[in-house]
């Protein structure tokens, strides 16, 4: 069984958050395979800054995910979005300072 789970790293810099705003987050999605042994099943996914609000949301919903297979990173964001009933506000789709 594959498990998630959200592994908040950031933005950390304050030119960042300064450029673009304090409540954004980002990081790493950690998986884990439970079927193979140490490292052999672990894996990550980066994950661009977002919305903190779509962050949390995110990270409720990876904590309850579990598949038999490894979801591919485009496939797990469109089934949370749908699951979550509206798409994710990416740092990078902003262009004003917010």
């Amino acid at each position: 069984m594959i498990s998630y789970s959200s592994n908040w790293m950031g933005p950390i810099s304050k030119a960042w958050c300064d450029e673009h705003g304090d409540y954004w987050s980002g990081g790493r999605i950690d998986i884990r395979d439970s079927s193979k042994q140490g490292y052999d099943g672990w894996d990550e996914y980066a994950v661009a800054p977002m919305h903190g609000s779509d962050w949390n949301a995110l990270s409720d919903w990876l904590d309850e995910l579990q598949t038999e297979t490894l979801l591919p990173y485009k496939e797990l964001i469109s089934q949370f979005e749908k699951d979550y009933g509206k798409a994710i506000s990416w740092a990078a789709d902003k262009t004003e300072k917010l």
